[in-house]
């Protein structure tokens, strides 16, 4: 049976359904899952989890890319970045996810939602620390191994410590580091507020920059909308 709305719109009812009846969000879950034809909300996320792209996208990455991974809020961009990292894992792959957002806690239940257990997965390690930037990532990877996969959320916020590098400095670095090292390091991005939604997946230009970037250090960018997915590769 095919999941098809997208699960982010499902988690969203959910959570809205929890939030008004004022009663826990596994009941609702639930309920929204048997509203979709599923028994119960494991067997929908496992089913999503099946037909999600991020083994197809993951296989139009090569070892050494920059990528950036982009989507407005609510699109499934995070999700699909921690897919990425349970895609890596069922390769037999290190993977490594760093979050400047989430809590250890909070990394820990989403990875549950995509059926990744942490405590038990082998060659997964989850970085939630205050100091992530373009120095920490780059120690955090310095023994992993090529075709590694690393996912960073995210891109805007790297350098709100102010006595940090600037971004665009950081994002040099980076790129130098994947390239170098053979890592595939993949940089959650927001998109900006005024992206045209008709006109389907964001693009290059449509990337939020408060600060300036240069976008032409990043190999590919991995677009999302509305459950629609795009991966764009630099000429």
């Amino acid at each position: 049976m095919n999941v098809t709305i997208p699960i982010f719109r499902l988690k969203r009812d959910a959570r809205r359904l929890a939030r008004d009846k004022g009663v826990p969000l596994h009941a609702t879950l639930d309920l929204v899952a048997r509203q979709a034809s599923f028994a119960h909300w494991s067997l929908l996320a496992a089913e999503h989890a099946r037909q999600r792209p991020s083994a197809r996208v993951l296989q139009q990455m090569q070892a050494g890319d920059l990528v950036l991974l982009g989507a407005r809020p609510g699109q499934g961009k995070t999700m699909l970045g921690l897919e990425l990292c349970g895609a890596a894992l069922s390769a037999d792959r290190r993977s490594v996810f760093l979050s400047l957002e989430w809590t250890q806690a909070e990394v820990t239940h989403r990875f549950a939602e995509v059926g990744v257990d942490v405590a038990q997965a082998q060659g997964l390690r989850v970085d939630t620390s205050d100091a992530i930037c373009a120095d920490h990532i780059i120690a955090a990877l310095g023994d992993a191994p090529r075709g590694s996969v690393a996912v960073v959320d995210y891109l805007q916020i790297l350098d709100q410590d102010r006595r940090l590098p600037p971004l665009a400095t950081q994002v040099a670095a980076l790129a130098a580091f994947a390239q170098h090292s053979g890592v595939i390091l993949v940089l959650i991005a927001q998109i900006d507020r005024d992206f045209a939604a008709e006109a389907g997946p964001p693009d290059w230009g449509d990337v939020r920059l408060p600060n300036p970037v240069d976008l032409d250090l990043f190999n590919r960018a991995v677009f999302l909308h509305d459950g629609a997915v795009r991966v764009v590769a630099r000429a």
